[in-house]
């Protein structure tokens, strides 16, 4: 773990899925599945940091005295409002959020036996299927992923550690059941890999 001073520290996050999740890469494979897995150039799943940056945000948002934290560790919002340049740095936060990836290494043959495709369709009030409504979503099993986030400073630790902690699902599906999860944090990890 790399830290610059006393004024920041870095938390390793272990996320641990307990059923199927799809954060997805906005791509469909033809017949195959409508909506495919986001992931790296060894065919990998992943969390990128921004989805992970964003379901912690959510989370920091409902503790209570959050603003500071929140504007100082994410960026203060710019929604609804028109955004300089200039004024963009001193709206961007100071932590920085990695991408969660699995830290084992996995051998290329393995690498189908991590994703299923699962299938959904709509039912009408006949109790037919809607025509046209039969979606296909690549999932990935349930696995465990390693992320870190850089440059807390200090005196928002805790309150970052409670955010993440509050997390319990990510990616699609979050409503239906899919992503469920625990995040682990620990101030002692391997952030400078």
């Amino acid at each position: 773990m790399q830290q610059a001073d006393n004024t920041t520290v870095d938390l390793e996050l272990t996320v641990t899925f307990y059923d199927y999740w799809h954060c997805g890469a906005g791509e469909s494979a033809g017949s195959r599945a409508d909506a495919l897995v986001l992931k790296d150039e060894h065919n990998l799943p992943y969390i990128p940091g921004k989805t992970l940056k964003g379901h912690i945000r959510e989370m920091a948002e409902t503790l209570e005295g959050h603003e500071d934290f929140v504007n100082r560790c994410f960026g203060r919002s710019t929604f609804g409002e028109s955004v300089s340049p200039t004024a963009t740095k001193e709206r961007e936060g100071k932590c920085y959020f990695g991408n969660a990836v699995l830290k084992e290494r996995i051998t290329p043959e393995l690498t189908p036996y991590l994703y299923t495709t699962i299938a959904s369709t709509a039912i009408g009030s006949n109790g037919i299927a809607k025509t046209g409504s039969l979606r296909e979503i690549e999932a990935v099993v349930p696995l465990e992923l390693k992320a870190c986030i850089t440059d807390v400073p200090i005196e928002y630790q805790e309150q970052m550690i409670q955010a993440i902690r509050q997390v319990k699902r990510i990616g699609l599906g979050r409503t239906r059941g899919w992503g469920r999860c625990e995040i682990a944090v620990t101030t002692k990890g391997e952030c400078d890999d």
